[in-house]
């Protein structure tokens, strides 16, 4: 009795491994399941097809996520190289796999040609039913995605540079790419006049629009610069992050590095970095005066450079060393990178002043201590002279 419960126990713990929630269908049941009250979305499969293969786990979790809804949609399959060959030809299937929608009341059906991933089709299903899936939404991309009614309002923007994407979710070299091109957007969020954006150019919808622009194959990359909307730039690069922020700093104009911070160069000006490079090696009432000329230079170019005559007062004042300590604080405020990305940007741009300053500093002790030597030298030689 004992094993007799164990081996029950096995085979159904084995049973619910192996149930599945896409419904087989084969020529004797088929009638009696569609067309019969329930809309169905049904894959015409071979056992050998590569791609059937592939979309397998897809469609599983597909119907796993209609599964609480079976009275009110049907996720099946039919091989239709096999047992269900007769269903295949009635419903003219010349390749695998072929999905195809069944209305609830039996009418004509209608093929599938969306994107194969679980989204897709599970967007179908909710189009064509009203049902919704218990598939967790994933976070919305950070590239505003267009489409023919919003693409003049965003990429024609006379005021905005604009790079677009035109892909199709089937495309292989799209979805590789689609990694980086999301970190890109994300770095360049804080650039409101540097946008990243992306085009469904496979889509009804959208096809005339990606057709006025030439795009031809997926992915297709194009510029549009705020100063001529009429002739956008077709991107040719590499397709990953680093090449992006590259192409986009060069046309935008911006300081992003990768992964999302400014760059070293970012919020510095050749003019103040001569202002500090003097300051730095100047003494006396001659430093007064540099912070003079740095207070006005800073009230004819912005507020945002207001930072180097803050430093220079911080010396002034006879806070020597904290240039050294401000630059370890900021440097460990962007390594943790705890803060918003605005605040981020305002440490990083310190921080990039504090380092003109700091090496500026370093170069002249360098100086000071090879003439240090120098002196030295020379002292020792008169010495052994005498």
């Amino acid at each position: 009795m004992k094993l007799s419960f164990t081996l029950f126990a096995t085979l159904a713990s084995l049973g619910s491994v192996w149930a599945s929630n896409v419904l087989d269908l084969t020529p004797d049941n088929f009638d009696e399941v569609v067309g019969q009250g329930k809309p169905a979305l049904v894959e015409f499969f071979a056992p050998w097809c590569g791609h059937c293969k592939n979309l397998a786990p897809k469609y599983e979790e597909l119907a796993d996520a209609f599964a609480y809804a079976k009275d009110k949609v049907v996720v099946a399959k039919v091989d239709a190289d096999g047992v269900g060959k007769p269903l295949g030809q009635k419903y003219g299937v010349t390749g695998f796999p072929t999905l195809k929608w069944f209305p609830a009341d039996g009418g004509e059906p209608e093929t599938y040609s969306g994107g194969r991933e679980v989204l897709d089709l599970a967007a179908f299903i909710t189009e064509k039913s009203g049902v919704k899936s218990k598939i967790k939404p994933p976070p919305p991309p950070a590239f505003q995605v267009l489409d023919t009614h919003t693409f003049d309002e965003v990429a024609l923007d006379s005021t905005k540079d604009v790079l677009v994407s035109f892909t199709a979710p089937w495309c292989g070299h799209c979805k590789r790419m689609k990694p980086a091109y999301e970190q890109v957007a994300l770095s360049f969020k804080n650039e409101p006049n540097c946008v990243v954006a992306n085009v469904d150019a496979d889509a009804a919808a959208n096809k005339p629009l990606a057709q006025s622009y030439g795009v031809s194959s997926f992915p297709t990359i194009k510029f549009f610069p705020k100063g001529n909307k009429d002739e956008p730039i077709t991107y040719d690069g590499e397709r990953n992050e680093e090449a992006f922020v590259k192409f986009l700093n060069e046309r935008c104009g911006t300081h992003r590095a990768v992964g999302g911070l400014l760059d070293e160069a970012a919020g510095r000006h050749s003019e103040f970095d001569s202002l500090a490079s003097r300051f730095a090696t100047a003494v006396g009432g001659a430093r007064n005066k540099l912070v003079e000329d740095a207070s006005l230079l800073a009230r004819a170019f912005g507020p945002q450079y207001k930072y180097y005559v803050r430093v220079m007062e911080k010396v002034l004042n006879g806070t020597e060393d904290y240039i050294e300590k401000e630059s370890g604080r900021l440097q460990s405020i962007l390594k943790k990178r705890n803060l918003s990305p605005q605040k981020l940007d305002e440490v990083k741009i310190k921080a990039n002043i504090l380092s003109t300053f700091k090496a500026i500093e370093e170069e002249a002790e360098e100086i000071i201590e090879k003439l240090q030597e120098k002196a030295e030298e020379a002292v020792g030689r008169d010495t052994a002279e005498l």
